[in-house]
């Protein structure tokens, strides 16, 4: 077997397929393993996972069905859904039997519409233990860094849970000795390493499977993309490279991130008002998609969305690179912080999920770019995109002009050239509100997963505080994807269907090059990675029960 695609769903099926006894060969176009999930948070959403009752949490594939109906309905048939509702369970199962990955239940982490029926408030969600980097020896070097602005100290990764612990240092005991401990280790891990040798989120998740294609005898190569698929009688036989043409026996899977930095594609598919600056690898360059084109299948055609959106930041680095940063969990919905559009006028709630708040973005006029704004206490507090929280010194960002300041409202709105008088009505409304810790515009705050995104310490509206602490700052943001959704059509086995339907032999997808389950809602934390997983393992364990052709 061929896999194309060293992300999460491509190493998940290189795995599954060596353990299954297949000789499995895996491509990946660059240097690097891990692809958009190894910058990605990690979160992995499979409902009724086998660790949600020793967690506290009960759960069923109807109560998920139930939910998934409501928030994410289907323009045609269930078969694919209910594959991943029925094994998505038995593919963690297995992964964590028979390779390196172990994944903990998260507990405090809302589905994105908790208030639908069969939502839960937690156990859904999945996320990778943490994993010492030093098990991967030399093959270290091939693990995507995480995005430079999401580490700290030049090098060291975070867990969410620890967060808070940051934020508190200078006001907590606890907190102060946890940090303590952490930079201490960091410290000793760069005395022999790069970066910090502790992973967590999506990086960790990666390093994992990494480790067990190594371990499985998978065989790697890097700096290899596929220039086409052979094809023999309407069969896929093999792969062409720029160093020849490889043969294969079972099949060919599809893993290689989707379309998101394919120019035509995403004109052809994604709104204009989009952002063409994408925070997902830069490598996912609709290659998987095109390949299967060449090969006769087609794409989804009635998604909701083509896309997963969120709002973000982009900036320049002190090197000159261009830097992005997505607004998913970390400053959004934090009390004190709003957004508004040219007119200075609030325009959805700060706390929906990230995916729905840039969706707020596309159709609201004036809101691209949109402007988050907070006053000095916030911003130290909590941060504002790149810039982190008890940031000492703001003068670079201010000097490239990522970061605005105001001394007054009217300053502020005067220099990000919006209405002036519309942002003093706006954070006049919202800061009464905020004393009574009631949002009479958007309902800010008034469900568990947006409380979940505030501040639990800040009463009686985690999501709510005056904006007074002067001076005032705000950066701009645009809606952009995080991944695309539309990608080839499939069956409930994963494997590649062509224009009539009926299977393309010998050819299989998974993550994003696979259209998704979902259609382009966002039912909650790692819709992506959770599929990606399963369906992966899906098509691995079809091909090694499938008959050898000939």
């Amino acid at each position: 077997m061929i896999v194309l695609g060293a992300g999460a769903g491509g190493l998940a099926a290189a795995c599954v397929a060596a353990s299954e006894g297949l000789r499995t060969l895996l491509l990946e176009k660059t240097e690097l393993a891990g692809g958009t999930t190894a910058t990605s948070g990690g979160m992995i959403w499979i409902p009724a996972n086998p660790k949600m009752k020793a967690a506290g949490f009960e759960d069923s594939v109807a109560a998920a069905r139930t939910y998934l109906e409501r928030c994410a309905p289907l323009s045609g048939g269930t078969e694919l859904r209910e594959a991943f509702l029925a094994r998505g369970p038995e593919a963690i199962a297995y992964l964590e039997e028979r390779t390196a990955l172990r994944l903990r239940p998260v507990v405090s982490y809302p589905d994105y519409y908790p208030d639908l029926p069969g939502a839960t408030l937690g156990g859904r969600v999945l996320e990778p233990v943490p994993f010492d980097a030093r098990e991967l020896g030399a093959h270290f070097d091939r693990l995507r860094w995480p995005i430079a602005e999401m580490m700290l100290f030049g090098g060291m990764m975070v867990e969410r849970a620890e967060l808070p612990h940051f934020r508190n240092v200078f006001r907590s005991a606890r907190s102060a000795a946890r940090v303590a401990r952490l930079v201490a280790e960091y410290a000793l891990q760069r005395l022999a390493a790069p970066r910090g040798t502790r992973l967590v989120l999506g990086n960790a998740l990666v390093a994992r499977l990494l480790k067990s294609a190594l371990d499985l005898g998978v065989e790697l190569r890097f700096g290899v993309a596929a220039k086409r698929l052979l094809m023999e009688s309407g069969r896929v036989t093999g792969v062409e490279t720029e160093a020849g043409k490889l043969s294969v026996i079972r099949g060919v899977v599809l893993a290689t991130g989707g379309f998101s930095h394919d120019a035509q594609l995403r004109a052809q598919l994604l709104p204009p008002s989009a952002s063409a600056v994408s925070p997902v690898c830069a490598s996912n360059a609709g290659d998987g998609v095109r390949l299967g084109f060449a090969a006769g299948a087609k794409l989804g055609e009635r998604n909701a969305q083509n896309a997963f959106w969120t709002p973000l930041s982009c900036f320049r680095r002190e090197d000159g690179s261009q830097g992005v940063f997505a607004h998913t969990i970390t400053d959004r919905g934090k009390p004190g912080i709003i957004a508004v559009n040219a007119a200075g006028e609030r325009f959805a709630s700060e706390a929906l999920s990230y995916h729905e708040f840039a969706l707020a973005m596309l159709r609201s006029p004036g809101a691209v770019p949109a402007f988050l704004l907070c006053d000095r206490k916030s911003l130290w507090q909590y941060g504002l995109g790149a810039v982190r929280p008890i940031a000492l010194s703001l003068s670079r960002h201010k000097a490239r002009g990522y970061l605005v300041e105001g001394r007054t409202i009217g300053e502020l709105a005067a220099n990000l050239r919006i209405d002036a008088a519309g942002l003093e009505r706006t954070v006049a409304r919202y800061n009464e509100d905020a004393r009574r810790g009631m949002d009479t515009a958007f309902g800010i705050g008034n469900n568990v997963y947006q409380r979940f995104l505030g501040d639990r310490d800040q009463q009686p509206n985690p999501c709510m505080r005056p904006i007074e602490t002067v001076p005032f700052y705000a950066i701009r943001l645009y809606p952009s994807d995080l991944g695309t959704a539309a990608g080839l059509l499939t069956n409930e086995q994963a494997q590649v269907l062509d224009g009539s339907g009926r299977p393309i032999a010998g050819l299989h997808a998974c993550g994003n090059d696979m259209n998704s389950i979902f259609e382009g809602a966002y039912p909650g934390p790692g819709i992506t990675l959770g599929p990606a997983l399963t369906f992966g393992y899906i098509a691995a364990r079809q091909l090694a029960a499938t008959d050898a052709p000939g």
